[in-house]
This record gives structure tokens, C-alpha cells and sequence, in this order.
């Protein structure tokens, strides 16, 4: 059996995705549409559909169109877009952007946004049974939910919130007065820490208690179960509109008055990004002890956008698992493992599921790389560029799903002055008060920030950092004390891995600056021709491209 899974148009109009799952529920390939158009978000005027995603899945596994028995999506779009399409074929010829003809028509099943994401989540996670919380801009109905989760039995929804009581709404508004489009949360998170940092007093924008949240932008009233989405769209806006109104009050201001790159300087960005965060964090800290009351077990799922905001993640005690693709992608992987859960599970999910270097769907270099100093790939001659404070990247085996890079398809530097962390925002044409990553061992992580037993794994929870991570690794240490941490467990990304144990061995820090590898406004490399393409165009003195080592030829 083969179930593919879809987050697609029209519902899902961005970060389209497929994913494949097979008939014991293993996650046989998975990708973002994203990848493949080198368009972000996969939005485009032509329509987003992931028609070259599921095109790499079925690849992967060497399957057909023909041969998939379930396609399921995670949107309910009878709902939203009531008689748009005539029937499941035609739905299904859109969204796969192919005609069947005579073929047989896979079985269409729907699987509602929220119970998308909450399966996600804990398919993906070590649990047997946990708590789950879903909070994102919306579903068909919902903004927020809680659930229950165990192995073998039906999930249990306890509660959800209405569409327009979102956090995800307050959140990209916040975003949007500061410049920034909604997609662009994390900048809005980035720039919270300054405030954090300053010991910012600021106005609480919501009242929790009792496992509830109300907050200071009443919702307005729904058609639940029965809203299009011209009235999603609708409400949409005049809540964005309501919420930036509102910090425009706090801020007394329009709009911040410092250039992008300067918003850390500018005392009413800070304010209103600071205050959004500080809203964000109350609220998922009231919730995620109302979900592990409802379920009765400590153990804790997050799902939806606002699961990857790493600052109220890493704030959250007990353990606490976030999947690799908790944002919209996930739904593909949610409603697939719907249809058909894993029927076992030996651990949590691996990230690396996507395209490989030189493997299905990689696309070969065609540039000359004669101008390039080439090398079979030593880890010695990588880590003595490191030490020599090069900055190079690595695309190596499959590439991992979700947004973060997770040292398959990574920039890398050694992070121990504050000059790295100008240089390599520099090399991404980034503003330079965004921050950067860590990626180290478990032994050595101990040493550098507060233990995470499941965050840092995909790199989705802030942690406090150590007095000796700011001595040894300090450009990797954000302004608030904090680092997004990310620790190699075992051999998941071999020449980190052994770049890391070689530091080691040599009485040197074992630490690197890990970030993703792309340049400004594009998406994370996939292929081996997109890699060697970014290497050429941003300053970066090394590839380890498969199991080849590029340099560039010193002037």
C-alpha cells in the first residue's frame, strides 16, 4: 500500500509538500516543494502545486502515480471551497497537475488541518502517548487545539480555539508593522531578544489562567464548520489590521523608523517585537499545562507554526518534543500517517529524508569547476580550514525537511570570536542582528547551554548558555544569553560528526556555527547543482559537495 501525502493549493497556498508513506506507515521519502522551484514558501503567480515533490517521492521509491492507493491532504477544501471542484478527480488532477485519463483515480481522503498537524507531531516523536498542542494562524475552524495521543488508539481532541482568537494572527502582525511579511516570523523572534536582553518592561497583550487565554483583540464571531475561505481571508485581515493598530498605540508609531538592518537600534521595534513574543510565550506556557492535565501524561507534542518559535519552546518545562516540519509542510506527513500510523516506532523521526547527493532526483553540476581547487574529502583539510577561519558549507546525503539545516545542507564555521558571526551574516546578505546556531555533542553541550532532551535535536528550542559557551563559543551566543542549539547524537551527518570528534581530539572546542545553506531570499540548496551554484555566488571558502571537497583558489 502507499498513502501520499499532500499539503497543496488551494487550501495549502504555501510551503507545499508531498511526502510518501508506505502500507507499515514508514516515511519512505519526503519534500517541500520549495526545494525544487528555488521559489521560498513555493509561492508563485502560476500556482504552487508540489507537483515536483511528489514527483521525487514516487522516484524515490520507484513507484508510479499509478501504484499510490491514497492520496490525503491535509486541508478539508468542501469546506473552504464549497463546489469548486465536481469531484475527487478533478481535485486530485489539480493539486497533482496531471490528467488520469482512463487510469484508475487514487482514493481522496481529507484530513482537517489541526488533526494534520497533531499527527505530525507525534508520529514523528519517541512518545507512546503524549499531550499535543497545535497552535498556528488557522485551520478550517480553529487557531489552537489540545489532544491526546497514544499508540494504538483513536486521538482525542479535548478543546480548540476559534480561527480568530490566533496567536499566529497577533504574531504576524507584529511582524508586519515591523517590516517584515508574515512568513518572517523568525525575524520578529530575533529581534524579541534584544528586548529580553535589555530587561524590557512591557504591556502583557493577554490574560491566562485556568488553561485558557483571552486575548487583548477580542475574536470575532465565526460560522464554525461552515466558514469559506473568502471568510478566512476576510477576517484575516481585519484582524491583522486590529492587531497593528494596537502597536501602533504601544509604540506610538506607524512603523518603526530605523532601516531593517538596523532594528535592533530602534527602541520601538524592540518594543513591539518584544511584546508580541512575551505574548506568545505566556499563552503557550498556560496551554501546554492545560494539554498535559487533558491528557494525563507529562510528555508533550507541539505542532502548527508557532511551534517553531524556539524562544517559548525552550521555556517550556518537562520533556517537550517538536517535529523537523511543524509548520504547514507537516500536513502532508500528518495526513498521511492518518491514513496509515507508524506500526513501529524506534525513535523519533529522521530529518533526512529528502533529495540525496547523487541519488534520485539530484541534479549533476554542469558549471566548469576547473577554477576550483578539487579534493576527495578529507576531514583533516576540513578541519584545518575551520581552524584557519575559513567559512565553508556541506551538502551531503539526503537533505533534511523543514527549515532548519540540520549539517546536511549547512553553512559551518568555527564560532569562536564575534568576527564569525559578522562575517557569515555577511556571506547571506543578512541584517546583522540576527543570530546563529550551535551544533556540537552531547558530551561537550553540557559545557555550552542547559540540556534539552528533545529540542535540540531538529535545533527548534532556545537554551541558556553557559559562561564557557560565551568564553569558547561566542558566536553562537545571541544577545539574550541564548544559543538554538542542535546536537549530534551519532553518525546522522558524518563530516560534522567527525569534524566535531576531530576538535575534540585535538584539545579544541568542540562546537560549530551550523546554519542554513542558502543565500538571501532563497531557499536551502536541494541538489548538487544548487549547491555548487550558492558556493559560486556567496563567499564561502569550501564545499563538501557528496564525497568531493572544493576549494576556491586563493587570489
Amino acid at each position: 500500500m502507499w498513502i501520499l501525502g499532500l499539503n497543496t493549493p488551494p487550501a495549502g497556498w504555501h510551503d507545499t509538500a508531498a511526502c510518501l508513506v508506505d502500507g507499515d506507515g514508514r516515511v519512505v521519502a519526503f519534500s517541500e516543494q520549495e526545494r525544487h522551484s528555488r521559489v521560498r514558501h513555493a509561492i508563485t503567480a502560476e500556482g504552487s502545486q508540489p507537483v515536483d515533490a511528489v514527483a521525487y517521492c514516487l522516484a524515490e521509491a520507484g513507484i508510479t502515480l499509478r501504484d499510490v492507493d491514497v492520496v490525503a491532504v491535509g486541508w478539508d477544501d468542501r469546506q473552504l471551497f464549497p463546489g469548486r471542484f465536481a469531484d475527487d478527480r478533478q481535485f486530485l488532477e489539480q493539486a497533482l497537475g496531471t490528467s488520469f485519463g482512463a487510469d484508475r483515480v487514487p482514493e481522496l481522503v481529507r484530513v482537517p488541518h489541526h488533526a494534520a498537524h497533531a499527527a505530525s507531531s507525534f508520529y514523528a516523536s519517541p512518545f507512546t502517548k503524549a499531550a499535543v498542542l497545535v497552535v498556528d494562524g488557522n485551520g478550517e475552524n480553529e487557531s489552537t487545539s489540545i489532544w491526546t495521543f497514544a499508540d494504538g488508539a483513536e486521538p482525542v481532541l479535548h478543546r480548540s480555539w476559534p480561527r480568530t482568537a490566533s496567536l499566529g494572527y497577533a504574531y504576524n502582525a507584529a511582524s508586519v508593522w515591523l517590516g517584515f511579511n508574515h512568513l518572517n516570523a523568525g525575524k520578529t523572534m530575533g529581534l524579541a531578544a534584544y528586548g529580553r536582553a535589555r530587561g524590557l518592561e512591557v504591556s502583557s497583550l493577554v490574560e491566562v489562567g485556568d488553561g485558557d487565554y483571552r486575548l487583548a483583540v477580542a475574536p470575532l464571531t465565526e460560522h464554525h464548520g461552515r466558514s469559506t475561505d473568502d471568510d478566512l481571508g476576510q477576517d484575516y485581515r481585519q484582524m491583522v489590521l486590529a492587531w497593528r493598530k494596537l502597536y501602533a498605540e504601544l509604540a506610538g508609531a506607524e512603523g518603526p523608523t530605523a532601516p531593517l538592518e538596523r532594528l535592533h537600534e530602534d527602541p520601538t521595534a524592540v518594543l513591539v517585537a518584544y511584546t508580541a513574543q512575551r505574548m506568545v510565550e505566556e499563552v503557550m506556557g498556560e496551554l501546554s499545562g492545560a494539554a498535559r492535565q487533558a491528557a494525563g501524561v507529562e510528555e508533550l507534542c507541539l505542532a502548527g507554526g508557532v511551534a517553531l518559535n524556539c524562544s517559548a519552546n525552550g521555556q517550556l518545562p518537562g520533556p517537550v518534543f517538536v517535529p523537523p516540519v511543524p509548520h504547514d509542510a507537516g500536513v502532508a506527513l500528518g495526513a498521511a500517517w492518518t491514513v496509515r500510523p507508524p506500526a513501529r516506532r524506534e525513535g523519533p523521526i529522521s530529518p533526512y529524508l529528502g533529495v540525496a547527493v547523487g541519488g534520485t532526483g539530484d541534479r549533476a553540476p554542469e558549471q566548469d569547476t576547473s577554477d576550483l581547487v578539487r579534493s576527495e574529502v578529507s576531514v583533516e583539510r576540513v578541519t584545518d580550514l575551520l581552524l584557519g577561519h575559513r567559512v565553508g558549507a556541506v551538502a551531503q546525503g539526503r537533505a533534511e525537511i523543514g527549515p532548519r539545516a540540520l549539517c546536511h545542507r549547512s553553512i559551518i564555521a568555527l564560532p569562536d570570536t564575534k568576527d564569525v558571526h559578522t562575517r557569515v551574516n555577511r556571506i547571506k546578505d543578512r541584517e546583522q542582528w540576527r543570530p546563529f546556531a550551535g551544533v556540537t555533542r552531547p558530551d561537550f553541550g553540557s559545557h555550552l547551554w542547559e540540556r534539552q532532551e528533545h529540542l535540540s535535536r531538529y535545533m527548534l528550542g532556545a537554551a541558556r548558555t553557559t559562561a564557557h559557551a560565551d568564553a569558547v563559543a561566542p558566536g553562537v551566543v545571541h544577545v539574550d544569553g541564548t544559543t538554538r542549539p542542535q546536537v549530534l547524537e551519532g553518525n546522522e551527518a558524518p563530516v560534522v560528526g567527525a569534524v566535531l570528534d576531530g576538535l575534540s581530539a585535538l584539545g579544541r572546542p568542540a562546537v560549530l556555527l551550523n546554519t542554513s545553506f542558502n543565500g538571501r531570499g532563497e531557499p536551502i540548496v536541494n541538489t548538487s547543482y544548487d549547491a555548487l551554484r550558492a558556493f559560486r555566488k556567496m563567499d564561502l571558502d569550501f564545499l563538501v559537495l557528496g564525497d568531493v571537497l572544493y576549494e576556491k583558489r586563493t587570489r
